[in-house]
């Protein structure tokens, strides 16, 4: 919200000496986050005139149309005598009256303004457009031509209001109230203990049985509606300088007269006004939802498909407005300008003031991307009390700027409600922030922003129709806090209990992230927010439990509006990104909650915030929440071991992925099993299945190969890119993080050799947890060196699969028959299980 200090200074005595700077200071000590303060017309110097146009003549031979124009510009130039000046410009002509800089003038961005020969005349000075002066957009693109009766020679600084202030205020998504100036004047007046003159305290007439018919179907997203009627607007009325400009102080363009007075009483009290061609608006005026596949084409020309959510303003037609977003092209207010092309300007009017539900107003912007200045507002919540008020401040500036008749007929539609009220105990605020203010200061704090307080020890607080944010006491405690200063807090630190550091569950996942970043991985971090799209892009069967998504109610993003199930999402993202920006050898890793929602879901209860909650309280909001376990996960593409004098090198495979995995499990105390599977956007020949046993049955936490080249494809990912994920979670259940040392034997090892030869579809892992199980308790380790592969010698679909077993006693050497036999019963095992058979 830019708020323009002088505009400010109407409603609040300011000191003269106040700067804009000074004011800042204030409203962010009473909680506003003031970002900016911008200084218009700091580096502009005079003189800047008046001038009136009284010859133009048109100068030949050039690429461009060129204007060699004499101005008379008063006594502004000593002399009286006309100002010759050479201009490019063409929407002006002889007589009219225009703005005019004087040599020794400087323009903004410190541009020097001096005679100069230019298409072979002299020009003294240059005539200026709204761009050239700061002014901002004026719709015109071109010369000013101010109106007739500005008088020549008087100082277009003064005149256009060139040096000002603007405050540039971040207001947050419960202060609606401040995306005005009214409510930003409230907020000044409070920090400065000034009185503030309140424009919405008007004479506003009562409703009666003569305004103009308008029919309310759905109080719940309406619920207050004022209609007033203007006539007789004169057709060729602008609107005044002081009010585009106070318009393009805050940001907007002026358009029109009719227009330009609802945007500027919108700004001014916070209310969005609309305003109807009566002459185009047929029957009576109708809020009601709108039928699925309605269209109605809105102000910017686009014709939008109507959803059954979306609140409409109708007439006999159908659609005439998206409520609180923008009005249709249909009862468009016809400027002057368009009656040459054939269109008659508008002169009666029908002002609509009114107030909707700020979620179904939200709801309609979002699903149309169509955000606007009205939407804006009453998203954050507006003022149903200020609208009779707003509609009757725009009927005094068109009567008054446009000539126009109010009609006596007032209408207003009002679904019945009551002021929300609530109950607070007097030394909430003292608890919330452990200061001691006292009764008095927290009734009188209540007080200034607008609260009726009634009670003693027990305050009975009805909060204005202008804070629609303060719903229970905490909201009045950070009122209270607030206006009593922030930086008033003492800073205290919290004291833990001696003795207590991180969880277990913290180190683990501190060692699991430094042990991938001894790996040679970079730790990625990553938004949970993901497209239901993406588990189509990673080829996940329709009934894939992980498609099943939380969905966000109010999403940063209508195109990520899910909470992920998987952490692949993310890491691929930021790895295409990545290698999209030059770095092509990459291996990142994430640990991160995953979403799981639950088959019956509770609404979350709001816990205390001046005491601890206790542990049901906490299990109950646990219960609300979905299902989040934390899962690890690592994506890689390209080199993984760089090439050099030192070797050739090597790309990233598989089996870094299938690595990383036992890193992760090393770490968690895991027994992890690896095994040949199939899943989602893995390759289905470069696989692995990983998992762990719990309570006696083996159970699938993850997977971890190379990814399948239709998903990379989709996604834009290198070639052989690789992944795994787990669900650490489970890792930590099954593991044992107790420190182990390792034994050592003096006894020497005795190693075995075998090759097996096994059908090519049984997985390595299968025969060798059967030659583990086999070999009993005087085997030590087990490794496979070699996986050969020969039809001629093998026979077709065959494998032979070599193992070194190293065989060890703790109390004795063993004996060469012990080994042999050990390494026998292995082979018998593996044999019965997965029909292998000795090679040679």
């Amino acid at each position: 919200m830019r708020v323009p200090l002088s505009w400010l200074r109407e409603y609040v005595d300011l000191p003269a000496t106040e700067t804009g700077r000074d004011v800042q200071a204030k409203l962010i000590s009473a909680g506003l986050e003031v970002e900016t303060v911008e200084h218009l017309g700091a580096d502009l110097k005079g003189p800047l005139v008046v001038g009136q146009v009284l010859t133009i003549e048109e100068l030949e031979g050039f690429k461009k149309p060129i204007r060699f124009c004499t101005v008379d510009v008063g006594r502004a130039n000593g002399t009286g005598e006309p100002q010759e000046i050479v201009c490019g410009a063409r929407n002006f002509a002889v007589g009219d009256k225009v703005v005019v800089v004087l040599p020794g003038a400087t323009l903004p961005g410190g541009f020097s303004i001096s005679a100069r020969k230019t298409y072979g005349k002299t020009s003294h000075g240059m005539i200026c457009s709204a761009d050239e002066l700061g002014m901002g957009d004026d719709g015109t693109h071109g010369i000013i031509v101010l109106p007739p009766e500005t008088e020549v020679g008087k100082d277009a600084i003064e005149l256009l209001e060139l040096v000002d202030e603007v405050l540039d205020i971040a207001v947050t998504a419960n202060r609606g109230d401040c995306l005005s100036i009214r409510g930003v004047a409230r907020e000044t007046a409070i920090a400065y203990g000034l009185p503030l003159r309140d424009p919405a305290l008007l004479d506003v007439p009562g409703p009666n049985a003569f305004g103009y018919p308008v029919k309310v179907s759905d109080p719940a997203g309406c619920d207050r509606f004022t209609a007033r009627t203007v006539t007789g607007l004169s057709p060729e009325a602008r609107s005044p300088i002081w009010l585009q400009r106070r318009l393009q102080k805050v940001g907007m363009r002026p358009i029109s007269l009719a227009v330009d007075v609802t945007n500027y009483v919108m700004m001014e009290l916070g209310q969005p006004l609309h305003a109807y061609d009566r002459h185009q608006v047929q029957g009576t005026i109708g809020v009601r939802r709108a039928q699925e596949g309605e269209k109605i084409v809105t102000l910017d020309g686009v014709e939008r498909k109507l959803h059954a959510e979306d609140l409409v303003i109708t007439d006999d037609r159908g659609p005439i407005g998206l409520a609180g977003v923008m009005g249709g092209a249909d009862t468009e207010i016809a400027d002057h300008d368009l009656s040459e092309e054939g269109a008659a300007a508008t002169t009666d009017v029908i002002i609509e003031a009114a107030h909707f539900d700020q979620v179904s107003v939200a709801r309609t912007a979002r699903r149309h991307k169509l955000s606007s200045e009205a939407s804006r507002r009453f998203e954050r919540g507006v003022d149903p009390q200020a609208a009779s008020a707003a509609a009757q401040r725009t009927v005094d500036l068109l009567v008054l700027l446009a000539g126009g008749t109010a009609e006596a007929g007032v209408t207003e539609v009002i679904a019945p409600s009551a002021p929300h009220t609530v109950t607070v105990a007097a030394d909430h605020p003292d608890k919330v922030a452990g200061v001691t203010y006292g009764r008095e200061t927290v009734v009188r704090r209540l007080q200034e922003v607008g609260c009726d307080v009634y009670g003693q020890d027990e305050l009975i607080v009805t909060v204005p129709s202008w804070r629609p944010d303060l719903t229970d006491p905490n909201d009045l405690a950070e009122e209270v806090i607030r206006l009593e200063g922030y930086e008033n807090l003492p800073s205290t630190l919290p004291r833990p209990p001696a003795g207590r550091g991180l969880t277990g569950r913290q180190r683990l996942h501190r060692r699991i992230g430094r042990a991938l970043a001894g790996a040679g991985y970079v730790e990625a971090l990553n938004y949970p927010f993901v497209s239901e799209q993406v588990y189509d892009q990673l080829g996940l069967d329709a009934d894939d439990p992980a498609r099943r998504v939380v969905k966000l109610v109010n999403p940063l993003s209508d195109e990520e509006p899910a909470l992920r199930t998987s952490l692949l999402p993310g890491l691929l993202a930021a790895l295409r990104r990545n290698d999209g920006r030059g770095s092509h050898d990459l291996a990142l890793f994430e640990t991160g909650l995953v979403f799981q929602p639950r088959d019956a879901a509770k609404a979350a209860a709001n816990l205390p915030v001046d005491r601890r909650p206790s542990p049901d309280d906490v299990a109950a909001l646990d219960a609300a929440l979905p299902d989040q376990p934390r899962h690890v996960a690592v994506v890689l593409a390209g080199a993984r071991e760089q090439a050099g004098w030192w070797g050739k090198g090597r790309p990233a495979d598989w089996a870094d992925a299938v690595e990383a995995a036992r890193t992760v499990a090393r770490e968690a105390g895991a027994e992890l099993g690896i095994r040949k599977g199939q899943y989602g956007p893995w390759h289905p020949g470069r696989c692995a299945e990983l998992t762990v046993t719990v309570d006696g049955a083996e159970r699938v936490v993850g997977h971890a190969g190379e990814l399948h080249p239709r998903v990379l494809k989709t996604l834009g990912l290198p070639a052989r890119a690789c992944a795994m994920e787990l669900d650490l979670d489970v890792l930590e259940r099954v593991g044992d993080t107790v420190p182990q040392a390792p034994s050592i034997s003096t006894f020497p090892v005795a190693t075995q050799d075998v090759a097996l030869v096994v059908d090519a579809y049984v997985p390595a892992s299968d025969v060798e947890a059967a030659l583990r199980e086999g070999a009993g308790e005087l085997l030590e380790s087990i490794r496979l060196f070699d996986v050969y592969e020969n039809a001629e010698q093998l026979g077709e679909g065959r494998k032979s699969l070599a193992y070194a077993l190293r065989f060890r006693a703790d109390d004795r050497t063993l004996t060469v028959d012990e080994a042999s036999a050990a390494r026998e019963a292995a082979v018998a095992l593996a044999t019965d299980r997965t029909g292998a058979v000795l090679r040679g």
